[in-house]
């Protein structure tokens, strides 16, 4: 048995249940959780703007201890220190053949059903199936995904720090390093100060960036912002942010534009900041149903690149050491985005911290 954090309904707060873990499977890794972030994309889920099968585990950004392997497995064993992969490529589609293992097929098709490879999940409560979700189902004590899900770390990083890798850190740094691959002495917008805002901010300023400026509108997170590397900021709530990035950029706009939100009008926002020939990458999620409003005559007239960024274009395997190996060095800050710490009983409380704006990271610690 495990306690387990249950959305039951859309629109109404999780419940922190006694679940059954099933053991794992062939191929597949249980974990004990230690730590797991809470992040926009769990709350869309909660608001039922990204409709998944229920009940539900939430929770995809995560790191724990592994706890039993199945068999067959080979990448890690007992006791190693692990950070959860919510997009565990299969190694075999075209797009993980050609380089691009963040958009798998099979990892999407997972992400749609709320199971892992055999249709299945090995979460019960009161004798019904509940789902996981992205695979991983981060917001319970112990959790069982398929081995390429589980990515084995170094043993000296606290969990807590490990844990924002597995979502945040990953997709803003790699979308500033691997999507838009920003240049030194570049210029960079970044719309939205949360987890991802802020490491798109310091993937920027990793790159070389001459000028990175923060839009958002909480004072205290752009305040924040520029000991991450951002060395303007603008309050949207006090000025038009589009016309404010233009000024500061002598009129021409910036090289990189970045929207770390999921609004519509945002995405628009951070397009129109973009100089003409330059690159807007969206990284926020937003519902299914949604579009963006763009000028049509803007889109060959301005020959900007218009692109989205999935889990920052990453590698797991390959980046969340790299990663960690950056924080170890002091090349990455990686505990100020924590702002406050929860017990798995008072996640609501950190998804209305998140709602209302005030955290960079809110982050559940397991009890021993």
């Amino acid at each position: 048995m495990a306690k387990a954090a249950i959305l039951h309904r859309y629109g109404e707060p999780l419940a922190v249940e006694d679940v059954e873990v099933a053991g794992p499977k062939r191929g597949e890794v249980k974990v004990k959780l230690k730590a797991a972030g809470l992040c926009h994309s769990d709350w869309h889920v909660i608001q039922g703007q990204l409709p998944l099968p229920l009940p539900i585990v939430l929770g995809h950004e995560g790191a724990g201890i592994v706890e039993e392997v199945g068999e067959g497995v080979t990448s890690v064993q007992v006791g190693d220190h692990v950070v959860l992969n919510w997009v565990p490529s299969c190694g075999r589609c075209r797009w993980c053949r050609t380089g691009r293992p963040d958009l798998c097929e099979e990892a999407a098709r997972l992400t749609a059903t709320g199971t892992l490879l055999d249709g299945t999940t090995r979460f019960w409560w009161k004798g019904k199936t509940v789902y996981q979700f992205l695979t991983a189902g981060a917001f319970s004590e112990y959790t069982v995904v398929p081995e390429q899900a589980a990515i084995p770390i170094r043993r000296d990083v606290p969990f807590e720090v490990a844990a924002l890798v597995g979502c945040s850190v990953i997709t803003g740094v790699g979308a500033a390093i691997h999507t838009a691959q920003v240049r030194p002495g570049s210029t960079v917008a970044v719309v939205g100060a949360g987890g991802v805002g802020f490491n798109i901010i310091q993937g920027a300023a990793l790159a070389g960036a001459k000028q990175v400026i923060a839009v958002d509108v909480v004072d205290e997170k752009l305040a924040a912002t520029k000991t991450f590397g951002a060395t303007h900021t603008v309050n949207a709530r006090e000025e038009d942010a589009v016309s404010a990035v233009l000024d500061l950029t002598d009129g021409l706009g910036v090289d990189y534009a970045f929207e770390a939100i999921g609004r519509p009008e945002t995405m628009a926002d951070a397009y129109n900041m973009a100089r003409k020939g330059g690159m807007t990458v969206i990284v926020g999620i937003a519902a299914p149903h949604e579009t963006v409003g763009i000028n049509a005559f803007s889109l060959p007239s301005q020959a900007k690149t218009l692109t989205g960024s999935w889990l920052g274009q990453g590698n797991p395997p390959v980046d969340y050491p790299k990663l960690l190996d950056l924080y170890a060095a002091g090349k990455l800050k990686l505990e100020p985005l924590i702002s406050a710490v929860y017990s798995l009983e008072q996640i609501n409380d950190g998804f209305a911290a998140l709602k209302s704006g005030q955290n960079i990271r809110g982050i559940i610690r397991f009890a021993e």
